[in-house]
């Protein structure tokens, strides 16, 4: 098996390169590296450095390659830049995404599988509910919107051009390696801050001070696993919730994380992001079954930083979660 990652430099893209190099798949990687690193990049592995919006770009790389499966995790994945730049959200996750389908499809790749938003796309979910996969779509932002467009051009690709896919719709993902300097990954955020003693921010689920937003984690580790089932043609769903079907707010992650980090950094509270959800939680599909435990991955997450020696002062307070 021959597989594209598009953001395979990426945080997620990074631990599915490396997991399908250490089975002995022939792996490339598209990635601009805009928010990807040379470092997420396993050996064995080959890096093009190709902007998705490159219509020629990607087309060369598609042909030159000859995947049999491609997966798409490269994307413009801030709600908060959405909002302020949702042309550039489009640009990235809607015109990148046609660009890739478009050259998947003249080039006989079996299937493309595609990171898609299950924090997002639904919309709020009622206290005490869960998201299903069957539940009605419900954008609130230009991020969530970017990512239903793509999946309904998939299912276009899919009648018109014979381009079989997977969607995999992630809850929030944390894990190792995860950046703590971007506009998401509330997890590396707060373990950064908690281990230098920079104050902690919690934005508002509703009013400043209150727990803020419910959101559902899902360790990278199973995300991974999603992928590569998917990759192989184990999922027969076309699409599948990735997540643990748990809520947390934003304060008891911080909480959970003091504990685990022994960090005694002060709790600053700040009002409601603009396109925020107050509370996202997934039904997990048994296609995607979740094995690792919120306090377990947390644990994981926070030893890495530790071991690492990575740089741990992030830029600026921002912690609201990511709606990946």
């Amino acid at each position: 098996m021959r597989v594209l990652i598009t953001g395979g430099a990426g945080f997620i893209g990074g631990h599915i390169a490396d997991r399908l190099v250490a089975e002995g798949r022939a792996v490339e990687i598209l990635d601009d590296l805009s928010t990807g690193k040379r470092g997420n990049v396993p050996p064995g592995a080959v890096l093009r450095e190709i902007d998705l919006r490159d219509p020629a770009g990607v087309a060369r790389v598609v042909a030159d390659f000859a995947p049999d499966v491609v997966c798409h995790q490269a994307a413009q994945a801030s709600v908060a830049v959405s909002v302020r730049e949702p042309a550039l959200d489009a640009e990235v996750n809607i015109i990148g995404t046609l660009n890739l389908l478009r050259v998947c499809a003249a080039n006989a790749v079996k299937r493309v599988v595609f990171a898609s938003t299950g924090g997002a796309i639904y919309g709020e979910i009622p206290e005490g509910g869960r998201a299903a996969v069957g539940a009605l779509p419900a954008p609130a932002s230009p991020y969530a919107a970017s990512k239903m467009a793509a999946e309904s051009y998939l299912e276009v690709f899919r009648q018109q051009r014979g381009l079989d896919y997977t969607i995999l719709r992630y809850a929030n993902v944390y894990g190792l390696r995860q950046d703590p300097h971007g506009e998401a990954g509330v997890v590396a955020v707060f373990a950064s801050r908690l281990l230098s003693g920079a104050p902690i921010q919690i934005n508002a689920r509703r009013d400043v001070g209150d727990e803020g937003c419910i959101r559902d984690y899902v360790h990278v580790d199973d995300v991974v696993a999603a992928n590569l089932a998917a990759l192989r043609g184990e999922i027969a769903a076309r699409v599948v919730n990735v997540g643990a079907g748990v809520g947390t707010s934003t304060l008891e992650l911080a909480k959970i994380l003091a504990r685990a980090t022994a960090g005694r950094s002060q709790f600053t509270f700040a009002p409601r992001r603009p396109g925020d959800l107050e509370r996202s939680v997934l039904e997990p599909s048994p296609e995607a079954p979740c094995d690792v435990s919120l306090e377990d991955g947390l644990h994981r997450t926070v030893a890495w930083f530790r071991e690492s020696h990575a740089e741990i002062q992030a830029p600026g307070t921002r912690s609201t979660p990511s709606h990946r």
